[in-house]
């Protein structure tokens, strides 16, 4: 073979290798947009008249999660689906904000941390690498922790909304949270930054709770009810 047919076949698979990366980046530009919608339904609970109607935004994003599902169903067909990782690049950050949004719901609804099994059923893809296009453990973690970061600025609202008891609920969950990413020797770097800043969202929310308790304000309806 000639150095000619031999940079021939290179550009050839060159090329092949922009097309499929050209027609992720198409599916991931549509997945992006269904995440701001998301996103745009789930910003009104930081509203007064948003605490109100937490039920009914979580049921309007699950119905958009439908579409996401859509999505991540077109993008599976576009690359082989042995080389994950090869383009992983390129949804790595639209699918840790479907994992953020998700976990967002799941903690609206019942104040819990959503599992990694519970995100993948709702993006409607796999946990287990073996089985295709998956939910990779740093992305859902990277999700969660920007969750977090919502969670901070939903205490501060929920002040100015009236709700008092609802920062308390959230500092307990955050530093739960704190304390089970204490246990993980995190090495990927972008993570561990991330990481870093749930420590600021932890000391914002307990900054919060100090002031609602020197104000006589932290009694957490929940617990008063029991007394």
């Amino acid at each position: 073979m000639s150095v000619t047919d031999m940079f021939s076949n290179i550009q050839g698979f060159l090329s092949a290798d922009q097309d499929i990366r050209e027609d992720i980046r198409k599916v991931v530009q549509v997945l992006e947009q269904t995440a701001r919608e998301i996103l745009t339904v789930l910003q009104s609970v930081h509203q007064p008249s948003g605490f109100k109607d937490i039920p009914s935004k979580c049921l309007r994003a699950r119905e958009l999660f439908s579409t996401v599902r859509n999505h991540i169903g077109d993008l599976k067909t576009k690359f082989p689906v042995d080389q994950y990782y090869r383009f992983h690049e390129h949804w790595r950050f639209v699918l840790q904000r479907v994992t953020f949004l998700a976990a967002f719901v799941v903690y609206l609804e019942s104040e819990s941390l959503v599992t990694r099994e519970e995100v993948a059923q709702i993006l409607g893809i796999e946990v287990d690498r073996e089985k295709g296009f998956h939910l990779d453990i740093e992305d859902y973690l990277a999700g969660v922790l920007i969750m977090a970061s919502e969670l901070s600025r939903l205490a501060v609202n929920s002040v100015t909304s009236g709700d008092y008891g609802r920062p308390l609920r959230i500092s307990r969950f955050i530093n739960e949270l704190d304390s089970g990413f204490r246990l993980l020797n995190l090495k990927n770097d972008p993570l561990r930054k991330r990481y870093d800043g749930l420590k600021y969202d932890v000391k914002k929310i307990e900054e919060v709770v100090y002031d609602l308790s020197i104000r006589g304000l932290t009694k957490d309806p929940e617990t008063a009810g029991d007394k």
